[in-house]
């Protein structure tokens, strides 16, 4: 009987995560992808979107933020964004009756509006690649040098002392 017991208390402990795993996936609305593209269709609602080295096509409605690095953001077909969006090396493209309730800060990309395209805050654009030269180039330049400085420091510190030559 205690084999009984032990079999059903986990079958039934099982049947509760499995439970809690789908409650949990049927409230998480978010979309984070790494690498692989991202898709919002018409009609789709979903809470945040994020992604790391691909594209956001949005169709439908996004309540929250959309962020992306190193890819572009295509916003099209009356497709809704309620927060910010934000591009890190890539560019944001609305297309016409498109509508975004915050902001709009492109970094290292480019950003294209249709007449038609509303955005609720304010735009920031830092186009092109000079921006991120002087974020990520220059911090690295400098750990070079510092390196190469204490390489030099090192092998003049253990470098033999050479009596003078007579």
């Amino acid at each position: 009987m205690g084999f009984r017991k032990a079999l059903l208390a986990r079958l039934l402990i099982a049947l509760l995560f499995a439970a809690g795993l789908s409650a949990f996936a049927a409230d998480a609305h978010e979309r984070t992808q790494f690498g692989r593209d991202i898709v919002v269709n018409s009609g789709e609602e979903v809470s945040e979107v994020t992604c790391f080295g691909c594209n956001i096509r949005i169709r439908g409605h996004v309540a929250g933020d959309v962020t992306i690095f190193a890819g572009n953001i295509v916003v099209e077909d009356q497709g809704e964004i309620g927060g910010d969006t934000t591009a890190f090396g890539g560019g944001v493209r609305f297309e016409r009756g498109v509508k975004a309730g915050g902001d709009v800060i492109v970094f290292g990309g480019r950003f294209y509006r249709d007449s038609s395209a509303t955005v609720g805050g304010d735009v920031t654009d830092f186009s092109g690649s000079a921006w991120l030269l002087l974020i990520f180039g220059l911090p690295l330049m400098l750990l070079g040098a510092f390196i190469a400085l204490i390489v030099w420091l090192v092998r003049r510190l253990i470098r033999p002392a050479v009596p003078a030559a007579a």
